[in-house]
């Protein structure tokens, strides 16, 4: 585990040597693009939910949950002679 961090903590000051090797000019255009893709993704999601919402076909039908052993509840008295039983095994 601690071969994992160090490995981790060695890459991130790798990886803040090479920013802080940049022009300032250069930091602030990457800081910049990263700022208006992030804008531009949350305001795609933020769409997205406002269509998905605005959506008038969305409804959620409720109803009964059926599982396998109801369904084998239904099938066994047809089978069993027993009449009425609805014993489930």
């Amino acid at each position: 585990m601690k071969k994992i961090r160090d490995k981790i903590e060695q890459h991130i000051l790798l990886a803040n040597q090479k920013w802080k090797a940049l022009p300032e000019k250069r930091q602030r255009l990457f800081t910049k693009l990263f700022l208006a893709g992030y804008t531009v993704v949350t305001i795609l999601v933020l769409i997205s939910i406002f269509v998905t919402i605005a959506n008038d076909n969305n409804t959620m039908s409720i109803s009964h949950i059926t599982t396998i052993s109801d369904h084998t509840a239904v099938k066994r008295p047809a089978q069993d002679n027993k009449t009425g039983s609805t014993i489930k095994k």
